[in-house]
């Protein structure tokens, strides 16, 4: 079955959703007119069942299926965070909000389930329940963990759940999925040396911790190339080097660093942690500074189970036909790992064609790939689900 017809009815509609969403991003917990919104949309569906203030601004909705004999309960979920970007595209739906950025798609994500509610809530050809998942802060809230632990699985009676994320580079509307690992483990890193200011004209005097700095990042670089193994991925990235001074002629007493560690693999993961702290300490050591490491493990690794795997492929392919069902891991992360964790279920990867990658100024949704994601969505929900 390919692209459901109603969908492409629909799909100027969705779009106008999209981009109003668009023009008006929020970050993180703080999603007041985003929750508002969906919570208008989903009741002129007539869906009724519906509980906000979950994960404080996230929405949970409930469609019936024409019957429930099989006493089984999906769960589709879309996150709603934009990010703290300043956006440079020029675009006329542009964000409204400075600062802020719907630079990952959410927006597009949002709009997509919302797309495939109002078909499931017309239609509800399906035995069983659907749940619909409407998350705040997963760019770096862990939202979805949130929702896990204020009981959103067994609240619901979720069985299994199902999730979508758009992929730049990879052509519009098209599908890619892979078994086990697909998104890494995210941990963070604050590394803070302390040494001895002073003038730069007198260096001798002074303990530098620029240098040790310097030397620091080009140490952890070993972490990947000399401590493991060739065969797996291990990803270590300074991302920030500040100093207590801005001065062209001052040497700084403290230096901060911070960053993050992606792996696919506990073992590895455990393995990076070991080595960054032994290999900042004994760096700044060698260079009269003194060290201090704030290491915490993020999100975990987004890890699709076999048969819901080899399910969402399937319902892909009616979509869309030639899915790629060995996409390569992606070292991004992604807190729907949490959701994966607690129940069984699938991320898939959907094309949104050439253009800027995610959590870049100049990215934008690509909303030709909205008939193809919300039509994935009901799919799923009408093969997972169907009537006997």
């Amino acid at each position: 079955m390919p692209i459901k017809n109603r969908f492409a009815e629909t799909h100027a509609e969705i779009t106008a959703w999209r981009r109003h969403l668009h023009q008006h991003p929020e970050l993180m917990f703080d999603l007041p007119e985003t929750s508002k919104f969906v919570e208008e949309k989903l009741r002129s569906f007539g869906i009724t069942d519906i509980t906000t203030g979950i994960a404080e601004t996230g929405v949970v909705a409930v469609i019936e299926g024409q019957s429930n004999t099989s006493g089984r309960t999906i769960g589709l979920r879309a996150d709603m965070d934009a990010l703290p970007i300043t956006e440079a595209t020029g675009l006329p739906h542009a964000s409204k909000n400075p600062g802020k950025m719907h630079a990952c798609g959410h927006d597009g994500h949002t709009a997509m389930l919302l797309g495939a509610a109002q078909y499931l809530a017309e239609t509800r050809n399906f035995d069983g329940r659907v749940v619909l998942i409407f998350q705040p802060a997963e760019e770096g809230g862990g939202g979805g963990n949130v929702m896990v632990q204020e009981g959103l699985m067994d609240r619901w009676g979720i069985d299994e759940v199902y999730g979508m994320h758009n992929m730049p580079g990879h052509p519009t509307g098209q599908f890619a999925i892979r078994e086990g690992a697909l998104l890494a483990a995210a941990d963070e890193f604050a590394i803070t040396l302390t040494g001895q200011g002073g003038h730069a004209a007198a260096p001798h005097e002074a303990v530098d911790t620029n240098l040790a700095a310097a030397h620091v990042m080009i140490a952890l670089q070993s972490i990947a190339s000399r401590n493991t193994d060739p065969l797996k991925q291990v990803v270590v990235s300074v991302c920030t080097l500040r100093s207590d001074t801005d001065s062209h002629n001052v040497l700084p007493h403290q230096v901060l660093l911070r960053g993050t560690v992606r792996t696919l693999d506990p073992e590895v993961q455990d393995l990076a942690e070991r080595r960054l702290h032994d290999l900042t300490r004994l760096t700044a050591e060698a260079h009269q500074c003194r060290a201090e490491i704030d290491y915490q493990r993020g999100y975990p690794v987004t890890r699709n189970h076999a048969d819901q795997t080899r399910f969402a492929a399937e319902a892909a392919d009616k979509v869309t036909p030639g899915t790629d069902r060995d996409t390569p891991p992606i070292m991004a992360g992604e807190d729907f790992s949490y959701m994966l964790n607690a129940r069984p279920g699938a991320y898939i990867m959907i094309g949104n064609g050439e253009g800027a990658t995610v959590h870049h100024p100049e990215y934008d949704f690509d909303d030709a790939a909205i008939p193809a994601g919300c039509s994935w969505f009901a799919q799923v929900v009408e093969d997972r689900l169907a009537r006997a």
